[in-house]
C-alpha cells in the first residue's frame, strides 16, 4: 500500500471548504492545491472568492493566481499540472490537500481524463459568436438536435458544457460521449474524499451574504476592469457574467446582485448533485473538523 495519501476536500460554493483545508494541511504539515478552475486567474479575485492573503500565506497554495485570463484551461491541462504539483509536494510529505468545487477537475486528478481530438477554433467561436447573440434556448436546441446522447443527460443550465458539445461534434463530427471511456487511470497514493455540505438554508444564507460581501469588496470595479475580456471563456462566469449585463445597461445593479445570488445557488445545487454521485465522497459538516482529522488517521481509503 503506498504510503503517499491525498485528501480531497469538496462540496458546493461556500460551505467553507477553505478553512477545512487550511485545517489540514497545518494539521498534516503539507500544502493545497486549488481545484477551482476560476481562482487560477490572477485578474479573478473577488468575484471567484479566493482565500485570502492571510490564508495564502499561512499554507502555500498551488494553481491560485497561476494564470492569467488569456490562458485556456481544461481538465487534461489540470490532470497534468496537479499531478505534477502532488509529486512536488510528496517529496515533503506524506499528504497532500486537494480543495475546491470543480468536480471535473477533481475526477480528472483522481481517475484521469480522456484523450479527446482538438476541436477546430473556427468552429468554436462561431458557435460563441451564435450562443451570445441567440442565447441559451438556441444553444439548448442546437446541442439536444445535433448531440442527442449527450443531451439527455447534459446539464441543460450549464452553456459552458453545452458549448463544448456542440464545438466538439460539429468538429469532429462525433458524440462528447463516445470519448468517455471511464477507464481509472491508477494512482501511486491512497485517495481521501471528504465532502462538505450544510442544511440547505444556512448554506443559501452563506451564499447571499457572500455576494454581498463580494459587492462591498469591489466586485463591480474588479468587473469593470475586465469588461473589455468578456468574451473568455475564463469571464462566462457567475458574478461576472451578470455584472456585464448591468455595466451593458440591460438590468439594474438591484437585478443584477439578485441574479448573482440566484446563479450562485444554481450552481451549488449541480455541485451537490455531481459530488453525490461519488460513492468515495464520505460527507461531513464543516464544523466537525476533529471527524474528518480521525477518519483520515483510521480509516481506509481507495
Amino acid at each position: 500500500m503506498n504510503d503517499k495519501k491525498l485528501i480531497v476536500v469538496s462540496g458546493p460554493t461556500a460551505v467553507g471548504k477553505t478553512e477545512i483545508a487550511i485545517k489540514l494541511a497545518e494539521h498534516f504539515q503539507t500544502e493545497i492545491i486549488s481545484a477551482d478552475s476560476r481562482q487560477c486567474y490572477r485578474e479573478m479575485t473577488i468575484g471567484t472568492a479566493k482565500p485570502a492573503p492571510e490564508e495564502l500565506s499561512r499554507i502555500k497554495h498551488y494553481f491560485i493566481n497561476s494564470h492569467s485570463i488569456t490562458d485556456e484551461l481544461n481538465a487534461a491541462d489540470y490532470e497534468r499540472l496537479a499531478l505534477g504539483y502532488c509529486s512536488e509536494i510528496f517529496t515533503k510529505s506524506d499528504f497532500a490537500v486537494v480543495c475546491g468545487g470543480t468536480g471535473l477537475y477533481i475526477k480528472a486528478l483522481c481517475e484521469g481524463i480522456d484523450d479527446m481530438p482538438p476541436v477546430n477554433p473556427e468552429v468554436e467561436k462561431e458557435v460563441q459568436a451564435e450562443f451570445d447573440q441567440k442565447g441559451i434556448g438556441w444553444l439548448r436546441a442546437a446541442t439536444d438536435r445535433e448531440d442527442p446522447e449527450f443531451y439527455k443527460g447534459a446539464e441543460q443550465q450549464n452553456p459552458a458544457r453545452l458549448i463544448r458539445a456542440l464545438v466538439f461534434k460539429r468538429s469532429t463530427g462525433k458524440s462528447i460521449t463516445t470519448f468517455r471511456t471511464a477507464r481509472i487511470k491508477p494512482r501511486p497514493f491512497r485517495i481521501f474524499k471528504i465532502a462538505l455540505d450544510l442544511p440547505r438554508p444556512v448554506l443559501y444564507d452563506r451564499i447571499n451574504q457572500r455576494v454581498d460581501n463580494m459587492i462591498g469588496e469591489g466586485l463591480i470595479n474588479e468587473a469593470s476592469s475586465l469588461y473589455k475580456w468578456r468574451h473568455l471563456k475564463s469571464l462566462q462566469t457567475v458574478g461576472y457574467s451578470e455584472v456585464f449585463e448591468y455595466l451593458d445597461g440591460n438590468i439594474s445593479l438591484e437585478e443584477s446582485i439578485s441574479l448573482i445570488k440566484q446563479h450562485t445557488r444554481n450552481y451549488a445545487k449541480r455541485q451537490l448533485t455531481w459530488f453525490r454521485k461519488d460513492i468515495q465522497n464520505k460527507w461531513f459538516a464543516p464544523e466537525n473538523l476533529q471527524d474528518i482529522i480521525t477518519y483520515i488517521e483510521e480509516g481506509t481509503a481507495e
